[in-house]
């Protein structure tokens, strides 16, 4: 393995990150300048700086292989929430080491889960630094950087599929750098077409540019301590859950639908059809109960859609805190916290198309018990899947809950209730951000000691790399 290579590329990942904090400490000069522009435009010295070494001694190669590309992958994640630290740390404020680690991992990862009781006290600068690493880290740090890298040597088809899972690609058939551009321009599209609306229904171009990202990244980071609930805007959170509806469903598939004049397509296929399913599903049965507990019909409607949405789709925007919501609303809003999006997407989670991979597994098994000589197959949308792409949905599925039952006991050993142990263990591990408990909807992780925002921030790494490529590179370490 060439770890020359390795640098090289890690390196422009990291000149990208250096690029970000550049256009933060531009917005902080340009809009408040209250002492945040010199600690983002150091940082993006320093990041530049180091990013530019391996470009300047390190030779670039014909070609990168698979297990370059996984240390590519992870050493780019890990060291750009490593340097997404800097500017919080220079900051000061309520961004001690451990904090600004925990809050950078949950930017990157889109999680969204944040240290700050105050956040109204950060200037912009900061505040866009925060909703920037989200932004980017939707679509994926590797995937944005890789459309600069030459894709005649297949370097930039390597690099995209070890970062967008495999699951994500099977329904459109298309070349992995072409699939990795095609994502980014629908995703690029729907932030700017959102914060145009955003604009219109009142927002600030400040708040409606940021709630824009995040809501696209489906990260939840906002500018307002109460969330979303601060602007009392319908208008807004119409138009924040039809992007976050979209930006939970495979983002391949949409650009087919829009470009091939196929429409009907993101209500056809199995997949969007189940995603949108759960969700009338989910909304109706927390609108009746919200009903029942005494709110009238349209608030409970207007809730109960907002929240479903967020929390499905892994945002962890707020409208209300649902730590007081009955417990059959909580009871569904922690299943949504599971499965959540589709793959292709920027939500996090076990993803509904494994959910239905593994629902399908099940049932091949059972009518295979009762007629073992039955010819059977399983398919979705037409396309035949292999026991191969059936065994690996289900072994993924398996070591994310054991992930977080790990995390949910070190949780709890650490002096933590229940329902905050489990709930934040699932929160981080799904890259949903709010839990309950001590972490609900209106609370944060600031109070959580030291070792367990380490340990959080480490199951974010884990969920949005979606386990596998961090565990090959630790394997990989201990081999050695």
């Amino acid at each position: 393995m060439r770890f020359k290579i390795i640098h090289r590329y890690i390196g422009l990942s990291m000149l990208m990150v250096a690029a970000l904090m550049a256009v933060s400490g531009i917005v902080s000069l340009t809009m408040d300048n209250e002492g945040s522009s010199v600690p983002l435009f150091f940082s993006a010295f320093v990041t530049a700086l180091f990013g530019s070494f391996p470009l300047i001694f390190v030779k670039g190669e014909p070609r990168i292989s698979q297990k370059e590309g996984y240390w590519i992958v992870v050493g780019s994640w890990v060291l750009g929430c490593l340097f997404g630290m800097l500017p919080y740390i220079m900051y000061g404020g309520q961004f001690t080491p451990v904090n600004a680690f925990f809050e950078s991992v949950s930017g990157f990862t889109t999680t969204g889960a944040s240290i700050l009781s105050d956040i109204e006290c950060l200037p912009k600068g900061i505040l866009f630094w925060r909703v920037s690493t989200a932004w980017v880290g939707g679509v994926g740090i590797i995937t944005v950087f890789s459309l600069l890298v030459p894709n005649a040597d297949g370097s930039r088809s390597m690099l995209s599929n070890t970062e967008i899972s495999g699951i994500a690609r099977e329904n459109v058939h298309w070349k992995s750098g072409l699939f990795a551009y095609r994502i980014i321009i629908v995703y690029a599209g729907l932030t700017v077409l959102s914060s145009i609306a955003l604009r219109i229904c009142g927002l600030s171009w400040f708040d409606a540019i940021s709630h824009a990202m995040s809501a696209c990244s489906t990260c939840g980071f906002g500018n307002r301590n109460a969330s979303i609930a601060s602007f009392q805007n319908p208008a807004a959170e119409v138009v924040l859950t039809v992007t976050m509806l979209l930006a939970g469903m495979n983002l391949s598939l949409i650009f087919l639908s829009f470009t091939k004049g196929n429409h009907s397509r993101l209500l056809r296929d199995e997949i969007p059809r189940a995603y949108l399913a759960f969700f009338v599903l989910a909304s109706l049965l927390i609108c009746i109960s919200l009903c029942f507990d005494g709110h009238r019909f349209p608030e409970a409607l207007r809730l109960a859609c907002f929240q479903t949405i967020s929390i499905s789709t892994t945002t962890g925007f707020a409208t209300a805190d649902t730590t007081l919501w009955p417990p059959l609303c909580i009871v569904v809003l922690l299943c949504c916290s599971f499965f959540c999006g589709c793959s292709g997407s920027t939500s996090g989670g076990m993803k509904i198309d494994r959910g239905i991979l593994a629902f399908k597994g099940l049932q091949y098994k059972i009518r295979s018990l009762y007629n073992p000589r039955s010819v059977n197959s399983i398919r979705i949308d037409g396309m035949l899947k292999s026991s191969e792409q059936v065994n690996y949905a289900l072994i993924f599925i398996v070591c994310y809950l054991f992930i977080i039952v790990v995390g949910a006991i070190l949780n709890a050993a650490f002096g933590l209730d229940p329902t905050t142990a489990i709930t934040a263990s699932i929160s981080c591990m799904g890259n949903v951000g709010p839990g309950f408990g001590e972490v609900g909807s209106m609370g944060n992780y600031a109070h959580l000691p030291s070792i367990l925002k380490i340990s959080l921030s480490l199951e974010m790494l884990l969920g949005r790399l979606e386990i596998f490529p961090i565990l090959y590179v630790l394997f990989g370490l201990r081999a050695k």
